[in-house]
């Protein structure tokens, strides 16, 4: 194998690495800050898709502008999601574990009811569009243009999300709750407001991946269920919580489906991610970018 496909390998398992670190850091900060462990996130993603391609295919724009109109519309639903379904559910659940089952099986509720709806207004078909197909020399290797261009904006935006949290005194908050939620309520950080805006922030960065997802590849209802699991399999990879464990988690996990797909056959793309999910889990529980936590 020649050093120009080595790195056309490499990249194309950094590419789809870019998508599932995406997709994982709006799941991990619900399931971090919240508790929420939202089954239909992959959904939402799925809905970015079709708005982005029906605003190209009906009106000829370019999916360029549906970045950030994807990111609100798919923003402004999740504050909505929030406050109609989680905001009462944890009103009026009286602990913690209780909060979790029931917002599991309201998510439960949410991704059929998303899938449905989305298969009878688009229908069950394939769909997709053109944009930017030319190759792209690099050195000795060649590259699609367009997935190129979703590597680069999918790590741009969750490197942009981690400085969010890092600088910003609404990103300071979130770190504060994820780490002790009493300790930080009784400083007076407002989870009244501060809840469903993480909660839209996540719902928004799963649109926007599902619009980067549709330059380069076709969609279907059915898209988003499995991105839901590799968020899950990103997670535990790079700990619950941890933003910075969601990047680096789904850049390695899209380099070990592309090297292994290559040594094995692409039907065991889902082997490999399980094999690695539950290694992980088996071997170091509290992921492979977090630091072991001492027994007193």
């Amino acid at each position: 194998m020649s050093f120009g496909a080595w790195i056309e390998l490499l990249a194309s398992g950094l590419i789809t690495g870019g998508i599932y670190a995406l997709v994982a850091l709006g799941l991990n900060l619900q399931y971090g800050l919240m508790r929420i462990l939202n089954i239909a996130h992959g959904e939402f993603l799925m809905v970015g898709a079709y708005l982005t391609w029906m605003v190209q295919t009906s009106f000829g724009l370019s999916p360029l502008l549906m970045v950030p109109v994807s990111f609100v519309l798919l923003m402004a639903l999740g504050m909505a999601i929030h406050w109609l379904c989680f905001r009462r559910l944890s009103a009026t659940s009286p602990n913690l574990d209780i909060f979790e089952a029931r917002g599991l099986m309201v998510a439960f509720g949410l991704m059929f009811l998303v899938q449905n709806a989305v298969n009878w207004i688009w229908g069950g078909d394939l769909r997709g569009y053109e944009f930017m197909t030319e190759p792209v020399r690099l050195g000795g290797a060649q590259f699609a243009g367009n997935k190129l261009l979703v590597f680069v904006l999918a790590v741009a935006f969750a490197l942009a999300m981690m400085a969010l949290l890092r600088t910003t005194l609404y990103g300071k908050g979130v770190r504060a709750l994820m780490q002790s939620p009493v300790g930080a309520q009784l400083v007076g950080i407002n989870t009244r407001v501060l809840h469903p805006v993480m909660f839209g922030i996540g719902l928004g960065l799963s649109g926007l991946a599902g619009c980067l997802l549709s330059m380069a590849y076709t969609i279907s209802p059915s898209m988003g269920e499995p991105y839901t699991v590799t968020a899950l399999i990103v997670i535990t990879l790079g700990g619950f919580g941890s933003m910075g464990g969601a990047l680096a988690g789904g850049l390695l996990l899209g380099l070990i489906e592309a090297v292994g797909m290559h040594y094995t056959n692409p039907s065991l793309k889902a082997l490999l991610s399980y094999v690695v999910f539950i290694g992980v889990l088996l071997l170091r529980p509290e992921g492979l970018f977090t630091r072991k936590t001492r027994k007193a």
